[in-house]
């Protein structure tokens, strides 16, 4: 059973940090061929741009820790990096899935995508 969770963490690392950032990108993708304008594809946008933030948040906190400075254990900036993180995912994930209901181009690539930024976030506090 020992065994099990290091496949199992790799497996969620290599979905959060491959097929996540791939994800987004193919949603962009599907939105700009096919954009609609109704209440429920507009709800799903909302999402998928707001977990494209929370990611774009996530490549610029690890860019400025390799670049600049790294952060210190329970650094106050890094805390707030991580509840801004999260807090724009779970609005992605509202937003997201206020648009599942009906049929647009992000009806399942937004909340994926928002629910994934969460689980990052989350991942990522965890081991602070």
């Amino acid at each position: 059973m020992s065994k099990a969770i290091p496949t199992i963490i790799f497996l969620l690392s290599l979905a959060i940090y491959v097929s996540l950032p791939v994800l987004i990108i193919l949603g962009w993708v599907r939105w700009a061929k096919r954009s609609q304008k109704t209440v429920s594809a507009i709800l799903s946008l909302v999402g998928l741009s707001l977990a494209s933030a929370s990611g774009l948040l996530g490549i610029l906190t690890a860019a400025y820790a390799i670049l600049i400075r790294p952060f210190p254990f329970y650094d106050p900036l890094l805390l707030n990096i991580y509840r801004w993180g999260i807090l724009i995912s779970l609005g992605g994930t509202a937003f997201a899935i206020g648009g599942v209901w009906r049929r647009n181009p992000l009806r399942w690539y937004a909340p994926a995508c928002a629910v994934g930024t969460l689980f990052f976030w989350f991942i990522t506090a965890s081991g602070e």
